[in-house]
């Protein structure tokens, strides 16, 4: 009975997904026609169908080899969505016997032209190639003739001869109507499989078998002496033996129709990690023979060949190439802190990043070194290199960054960043020279992923946490004086340190004073900014200071005989961030933080103080943020303080409606009024 109704609802799902032909090339009118997606109108573009089948051919001369057939069609809606034209296909290419191929690459735009189908062809100039690192390439395609309303198809083959399947993915940041995939395995190689548990959509999984027979063909030499070919001659035939093999199949089968978009959140992190996709993990080999060899591993495995390799382990013992510089860096240094220092500052200051991500060095670290350039591994495998010299106890860290997720299996390619970790004083300090704005415990945001894989010089390991427990601070100080127009003018002071100030400095400590007034005002309608003052912008061992005059001209208004103004004036956040009914991810604020806004308001001549504020605290889940807001009067000033306190880093989402609801009171607090009536 149950296999009657699995059939049943099999056959159910595939009358669905084919009531529409799909075939390449067979794009409908009504397709053109449709002017907005049915089900979700505010979309700018849905995938229409998309097909993905993995199966293992086999040749006599390769053995079993890999390959992926992808075809897709994609409904453009309007200019917005011109992005979903542009495809990017990552491919492993190591060397020219282990690379992946793209193959029978071929794409049309459909447009509809006075009530008729014309297509255009994506053509050869269209597609680039680029070396992306060491070990992988891109091949990037734009298709042509874009407009709105008109759909784009491709169609492509990845061949490879490796036996390990990317992750599939089945959740794009677009509606998906159609979708099937198919991975079809020989017996004798067996996988792993997970859906990614984060993800709010879990696809229906279908395994079945089928039967496939191969045949194998083989040379062999004959030789005839004598006789026939002239006297003592002698001469040599081959004959071709054909041989078959049959084995089982298996197949993964995911069949889906309206697959929603992974709608982006704010203060999500990295959406990907919610991404809904499968893994395999290449468990094991079983043989005709029924012999078994095991591929599944540990981490500690990985670990262990990733630190014998010659790209990792093999650049940490080279040091003759920096000696004398390190030497006599350090000679004057007093601790082991400030010898951490000046090598982390020379690092940065010597070697430049050169964009490429990867865990292992690209041309290798003496090379990076001489010429002054890199890749995250040549930078940061030199950077423990110069600090183990200087007999500071340094070791590696696998990362993987966030836009690479969270790897579901232990294999290397779930790292492809590595940094530095030192420990001092029974403490972990993580560095990164790769940015120069990066500091002892103060990484770059997109390697801040939940955890990386520290190894030791003796080949163990272990996981340790990426996430910051430092407090990132904003203090800010502000005099406001109330003008007879009701504008408002003073001064404001404000301090920022650890990841506040690493954001600053990435964002602004390149820009002209007048650019940095323009991005102030701009985002603080009404105000003008004077005598713009900011010291320590690229000093980063400092906390920045920033300091500036203003004229606010909206910061009061007169009803009658009495003036309403905001004690914040433009400095309080007047909306709330977290405005959707519900949440399907957590919300990441990636580090603590510790906000207090101080502000002291001149009552002006001739008013009194009729009504201020009450003074507030809020509490979320016992600590995990908390909001207060003192208010007084001391004499001719209005004082008020303003605290906001993220100590848990990480809100759930059966927490969100609580969270949403305390944000919402900090935010209508911010907003009251003193009231000062005329005496």
């Amino acid at each position: 009975m149950k296999k009657s109704l699995l059939l049943l609802t099999f056959a159910l799902i595939t009358i669905v997904s084919n009531a529409q032909d799909f075939k390449f090339g067979k794009v409908s009118k009504k397709e053109l026609e449709e002017k907005v997606h049915p089900e979700n109108p505010e979309v700018n573009a849905v995938v229409l169908f998309k097909k993905q089948r993995t199966t293992f051919p086999f040749s006599n001369s390769e053995g079993f080899t890999q390959e992926t057939k992808v075809h897709e069609r994609i409904k453009i809606y309007n200019k917005e969505g011109y992005n979903w034209a542009t495809k990017k296909v990552g491919l492993y290419d190591e060397n020219n016997s282990n690379s992946e191929k793209i193959m029978g690459l071929k794409g049309y735009t459909y447009k509809l032209v006075n009530g008729k189908i014309e297509k255009t062809k994506l053509k050869s100039e269209s597609v680039f190639n680029e070396k992306t690192n060491k070990y992988w390439s891109t091949s990037t395609f734009t298709m042509p003739s874009l407009d709105e309303g008109c759909i784009v198809e491709f169609e492509y083959t990845i061949k490879s001869p490796s036996l390990g399947i990317d992750d599939v993915i089945l959740q794009y940041d677009i509606p998906i109507n159609v979708l099937e995939v198919e991975i079809v395995t020989p017996e004798y190689f067996n996988y792993n499989k997970v859906v990614n548990p984060r993800s709010s959509f879990i696809p229906n999984i279908t395994e079945s078998k089928k039967n496939r027979i191969e045949q194998v063909s083989s040379r062999e030499r004959n030789s005839n002496r004598g006789g026939g070919l002239g006297i003592g001659g002698s001469y040599n035939t081959s004959s071709v033996n054909t041989s078959k093999f049959d084995f089982t199949e298996n197949v993964v089968t995911i069949l889906e129709n309206n697959i929603p978009a992974l709608v982006e959140e704010p203060f999500t992190g990295n959406i990907d990690n919610y991404r809904a996709t499968i893994a395999f993990e290449y468990a094991f080999y079983k043989g005709p023979n029924m012999e078994v060899k095991n591929y599944s591993t540990t981490w500690d495995k990985v670990t262990e060949t990733i630190y014998e390799s010659d790209d990792f382990g093999g650049q940490l013992n080279k040091k003759n190439y920096f000696e004398e510089d390190v030497d006599a860096l350090v000679t004057n240094a007093s601790s082991s802190a400030e010898k951490t220092q000046l090598i982390l500052d020379h690092v940065k200051s010597k070697v430049k990043w050169n964009d490429y991500l990867g865990f292992t060095t690209e041309n290798g670290v003496k090379k990076a070194y001489n010429e002054g350039v890199g890749n995250v591994g040549d930078i940061n495998l030199m950077l423990t290199a110069m600090l183990r010299h200087a007999n500071i106890n340094a070791n590696p860290v696998l990362v993987s960054t966030r836009d690479n997720g969270v790897p579901f299996f232990p294999t290397r390619s779930g790292f492809n960043y590595v940094i530095c970790a030192v420990e001092q004083e029974g403490k972990l300090v993580l560095l990164d020279a790769t940015q120069q704005y990066s500091k002892p415990n103060i990484l770059p945001l997109t390697a801040i992923n939940w955890q990386g894989r520290l190894i030791r010089e003796d080949g163990s390991s272990t996981w340790v946490n990426l996430n910051p427990n430092i407090v990132s601070k904003e203090i800010v100080f502000a005099n406001v004086k109330l003008n007879d127009d009701l504008s408002a003018e003073g001064k404001t002071r404000r301090v920022l340190t650890n990841y506040q100030a690493y954001r600053y400095r990435n964002s602004n400590a390149n820009k002209s004073n007048d650019n940095l007034v323009l991005n102030i005002e701009k985002d603080n309608p009404g105000l003008t900014v004077n005598n713009l003052e900011v010291k320590n912008a690229k000093l980063v061992t400092k906390p920045i200071s920033q300091s500036y005059d203003y004229v606010f001209e909206t910061s009061a208004e007169k009803i009658g005989d009495n003036i309403y103004i905001s004690p914040l004036v433009f400095l309080g956040q007047e909306e709330n961030p977290f405005t959707q009914e519900s949440r399907n991810y957590p919300i990441d604020f990636i580090c603590p933080i510790a906000d207090k806004h101080t502000v002291v308001v001149a009552i002006p001549e001739g008013y009194q103080v009729e009504t201020i504020p009450e003074n507030t605290a809020l509490d979320f889940n016992n600590g995990s943020a908390s909001f207060s807001y003192l208010i007084k009067q001391t004499g001719n000033n209005i004082q008020l303080i303003v605290n906001l306190n993220i100590n848990n880093t990480i809100i759930m989402p059966a927490d969100y409606q609580n969270f949403k609801k305390f944000y919402q009171m900090m935010v209508e607090k911010n907003t009251e009024k003193i009231v000062l009536k005329k005496v």
